[in-house]
């Protein structure tokens, strides 16, 4: 059963509230329409994409085992509420080695806002849910490919970069 919603913040809109909760696999429809919406916002237009909405689900019943998800809403118990951010986090169990401390590490991925809650707030009440989940479950990192865009925000929020260490392949480019 999903948490209760709680106030992100003391944001309010008249009598829309804007608060931060654990989804869960009711919540595929509603996270996979903000992510088309906020990319559309991005691109500025529509994207045709028939097969998206099928291919999220797809994702979303994969990574759920593994994912913690939070959904940033505004509304009202009473008046419904309308999905307008979202986050997730990826629990990683690293292999223990001897002489090492064994600790989980959490991978922050696809977090999105649209862009009129963006300075309401949103973002740093997603990020604290984040930062509240690893703490209680004792990770002992977080860590993000933050974009350009969102770097500095990051930045603000304590974290730092973790030195010049990340490689990538891709296998299927020549």
């Amino acid at each position: 059963m999903p948490e209760e919603p709680q106030p992100a913040g003391p944001q309010s809109a008249g009598t829309r509230q804007i608060t931060v909760r654990v989804a869960d696999e009711r919540d595929v429809e509603a996270l996979a329409a903000l992510r088309r919406a906020w990319t559309e916002e991005r691109a500025g237009r529509p994207v045709a994409d028939a097969a998206f909405e099928a291919a999220f689900a797809q994702w979303a019943r994969v990574e759920q085992p593994r994912r913690t998800f939070w959904l940033a809403e505004i509304g009202s118990d009473r008046a419904g509420w309308t999905p307008i951010g979202s986050i997730n986090v990826v629990e990683i169990v690293p292999m223990p080695r001897p002489g090492t401390r064994a600790g989980k590490v959490g991978q922050v991925g696809n977090a999105f806002v649209l862009e009129a809650f963006a300075d309401r707030g949103v973002p740093r009440a997603l990020l604290q849910a984040v930062v509240d989940h690893a703490r209680e479950r004792r990770y002992r990192r977080l860590i993000l490919a933050p974009t350009a865009r969102s770097t500095t925000f990051y930045r603000r929020a304590g974290f730092r970069p973790a030195g010049e260490t990340l490689l990538v392949l891709e296998p299927g480019a020549e």
